[in-house]
């Protein structure tokens, strides 16, 4: 692949990465070399750097030289400049540095193009007049900024007749969020391919089943963390109900052996006897034991993630509404913008009307107060279109952040109760094994149990003389 081209989908900020290539949406950029860890080497008029694979599409051989322009290949643009393609097929150029536009394509060597400029910083058509006064070319936007519509592509030269808005629409604000049209763009690649991360999969509302509104897809995301965190608590609770079955067992098995029953057995029996008696006093200690450390190692551990747990959630949860209800707010600024646009040019289409029918001072001096409120409201409408996507895209970014952050909680939460529940096993393995080696000495004298020496025992140290009694003889 190395040698090919390919073409940008979004802008890509090469200063938040080291040796990071820098472009925006829509440049052609030559592949040094493509590194199948998603990171390739590109270069854009000498400069190189590194960029995501994902941020751009891979021209055809054939084709890829073809979107270039011969002079492109040739003689590579002086720094700062970029080249773009206007709507209407027409190759323009734009500096970054002080956003000055020129059809004539910049000289390499030090001066200002031939051409004059006609139209420095010119502006799209807005509603189907032109607006000045806002910047053309925005600041570059961070790699997470790449999901929304190109709102901040750089524009055409303007020319000097106002050009009709187009009626197709591109992209669908749904509940204050802008998402693309199926048709009006190549298919987005996943931030994280193949991994079902939960920043790919949860930028839609989704309907409550709990009534009749929309929940967002960072609440469902939410919802699970909750729910985990109750059944951390649930998991908790059941550990302190074993800790309690432990003590209690181990409270009876203590009473037990300071039963006095049968102490009387002697001999070997007896010894067996209350060497079972003993072990039930050391089963009793190994229980409390094993409750003290189901406390300590499993169920406190377990009971101070879940509140850590809960701080962050919380913490998540404030955020993102927060910048969620912002960004609605930004959306209902741009529809009342764009509504009072579209009356001010309404109130000057009925004014040049008038003036078509009858021609007086005072009607050309409302149409010139027309038209500025006209060009008024779309400087406003440009602005509130401007805030509305740079809280789009710090929103986007959050998202992405947090639904990552959520996603690594997630994993160290469950990775965390794993590992506590198979401590559980280890203490409650370690457990029986102490029981059976308690039980092992009662064993043992089990199997030397002797009938016939405890008799000899019992009647050597009881017995009231051996001499048998006899018949009488006359």
């Amino acid at each position: 692949m190395s040698g090919s081209y390919c073409k940008s989908l979004y802008a890509f900020s090469g200063d938040q990465h080291q040796q990071g290539l820098t472009f925006e949406v829509g440049d052609i950029i030559k592949i040094v070399q493509a590194l199948p860890g998603g990171w390739w080497e590109g270069e854009i008029d000498g400069v190189r750097g590194w960029f995501p694979s994902s941020y751009v599409q891979v021209l055809e051989k054939a084709a890829s030289l073809s979107q270039l322009p011969i002079e492109d290949l040739r003689d590579p643009l002086p720094p700062h400049w970029r080249s773009y393609m206007s709507p209407q097929g027409r190759r323009y150029y734009v500096n970054t540095a002080n956003n000055e536009t020129t059809w004539e394509r910049p000289s390499s060597t030090p001066g200002t193009p031939k051409t004059p400029l006609r139209h420095k910083n010119s502006l799209p058509a807005v509603n189907g007049f032109h607006t000045s006064g806002s910047p053309l070319h925005q600041t570059e936007h961070s790699p997470l900024s790449l999901a929304k519509k190109t709102s901040t592509e750089p524009q055409s030269p303007g020319s000097t007749t106002p050009t009709r808005k187009q009626s197709k629409e591109t992209t669908i604000t749904i509940n204050g969020v802008t998402f693309p049209l199926p048709m009006s763009m190549p298919e987005q690649q996943l931030l994280k391919p193949a991994e079902w991360s939960y920043c790919d999969y949860f930028w839609n509302d989704k309907k409550d089943p709990q009534g009749n509104g929309s929940i967002s897809g960072f609440e469902v995301l939410l919802q699970k963390q909750l729910k985990g965190k109750q059944i951390q608590k649930e998991m908790a609770e059941f550990i302190r109900e074993r800790i309690k079955i432990e003590e209690e067992y181990a409270k009876n098995l203590s009473k037990l052996s300071q039963i006095p029953l049968a102490a009387q057995e002697e001999g070997t029996l007896g010894e067996a006897w209350a060497q079972l008696k003993k072990s039930l006093a050391d089963e009793a200690e190994v229980h409390l034991k094993f409750s003290s450390k189901l406390q300590s190692e499993v169920e406190k551990p377990l009971l101070v993630f879940r509140d850590n747990f809960k701080k962050d959630m919380k913490r998540f949860d404030h955020h993102i509404a927060d910048l969620r209800k912002q960004l609605v707010g930004r959306y209902a600024a741009v529809e009342k913008a764009r509504k009072a646009l579209a009356d001010r040019q309404k109130d000057l289409e009925v004014k040049t009307q008038q003036l078509e029918i009858k021609l007086s001072n005072k009607i050309e001096e409302d149409i010139k107060k027309a038209r500025r409120k006209s060009t008024q409201a779309g400087d406003d409408l440009m602005r509130c279109v401007d805030l509305y996507n740079q809280s789009q895209s710090k929103w986007f970014e959050e998202m992405v952040t947090t639904s990552l952050e959520l996603e690594r909680l997630e994993v160290e939460r469950v990775e965390m109760i794993r590992q506590h529940l198979c401590q559980y096993t280890t203490l409650r393995h370690e457990t029986d094994m102490f029981n059976q080696s308690t039980m092992e000495p009662v064993d043992q004298l089990l199997q030397t149990v002797d009938p016939a020496k405890d008799r000899e025992l019992w009647v050597h140290e009881n017995k009231t003389g051996d001499i048998r009694p006899v018949d009488i003889e006359i």
